[in-house]
């Protein structure tokens, strides 16, 4: 095949007169161009949303309410995915492999969590997951129920299929045949110190192990590096947590310290954090079927160890092929 093509050489024209050919648009603008008018509707209906549940803290009789699996909107989320798609493509640059390993039915998807609350790989996975399977297959992110009870974040997640992480609302999503992703890890693993980004810690919370083996569904492990680096993540402060009581104020175990722009330094975020451009790569792995690999006799600690092992090994092979913080 020779080196050379249409784009970059002369063409003839039909009357055999030579022509030089026009040169070669770069593909990311005219991706971006054209991604406008779509984006910026879906951003107009993001802030529709949150500015509809923020007036409703003056008027609780706009707020969400109901059961939380029904909150999930098809309707919403094909008309956001344009912004959403966007985001993904051109600030973090995402790279989403493997969503063929997703199989039918219920399926227990387990991630690794980055990013603090602020978690980029888990709006660019989602994103990734409705254009690839469709806005109308039931998928539900478990999300710590904190999140919840800030106005305005709370109406552009559950619509996406968003719910408090509890184990009763993991069943009854996983009953109806939904995929449920869930991190185990929690505010313990979103907020480990950024020179730790290639470690899975799931604090040895067993939880989805011993669900998956009960209820005898596949487990699918998604991988995902570059979120730790949209901040400078100092470490958990759980030492600082536990003296100010903040698992029974908050039901969360840290005290986080971040810097990242605008204000610089934050903890758990706050006041405000903006999400440097990092690269983002998340890779869906072979879905693994516990009572097939372990036997029948297949315990939960067991089921831990060989999840989290091929877990890590994936994001040792994803940090190994990443070359530099936020560039990727």
């Amino acid at each position: 095949m020779s080196a050379a093509t249409p784009s970059r050489q002369r063409a003839h024209t039909g009357n055999g007169v030579v022509a030089r050919a026009a040169p070669r648009r770069r593909p990311w603008l005219m991706r971006w161009v054209n991604s406008l008018p779509g984006s910026a509707a879906g951003l107009v209906e993001v802030a529709r949303s949150a500015t509809a549940d923020v007036m409703g803290v003056i008027d609780p009789r706009h707020h969400p309410a109901g059961d939380p699996l029904e909150l999930r909107d098809p309707d919403y989320i094909r008309r956001t995915l344009p912004g959403l798609r966007a985001m993904s493509e051109f600030y973090f640059r995402a790279e989403v492999r493997g969503l063929d390993n997703v199989p039918a039915g219920p399926v227990l998807l387990v991630g690794n969590h980055s990013g603090g609350w602020l978690i980029a790989d888990t709006f660019v996975f989602s994103q990734a997951f409705y254009d690839h399977f469709g806005p109308e297959r039931m998928f539900h992110q478990l999300t710590h129920d904190l999140v919840f009870k800030i106005p305005g974040l709370r109406a552009i997640i559950t619509p996406f299929g968003a719910v408090p992480a509890c184990p009763e609302n993991m069943r009854r999503a996983l009953a109806r045949g939904a995929t449920v992703l869930v991190y185990p890890g929690g505010d313990h693993e979103t907020y480990r110190a950024s020179w730790h980004e290639a470690e899975i810690d799931f604090a040895h919370r067993t939880g989805f192990a011993r669900l998956a083996l009960e209820l005898g569904i596949p487990i699918v492990p998604v991988v995902a590096i570059g979120g730790q680096e949209t901040a400078l993540f100092l470490g958990q402060g759980e030492r600082i947590a536990r003296l100010l009581h903040l698992h029974e104020l908050l039901r969360i175990d840290v005290a986080p310290v971040q810097v990242g722009p605008p204000v610089g330094l934050t903890v758990l975020d706050l006041p405000v954090r903006v999400p440097l451009p990092s690269k983002i790569t998340i890779e869906v792995l072979p879905p693994i079927h516990l009572a097939e690999e372990l036997g029948p006799d297949a315990d939960a600690e067991h089921a831990y160890d060989l999840v989290t092992g091929r877990m890590q090994q994936a994001l040792d092979r994803l940090a190994a092929a990443r070359r530099y913080p936020l560039i990727g």
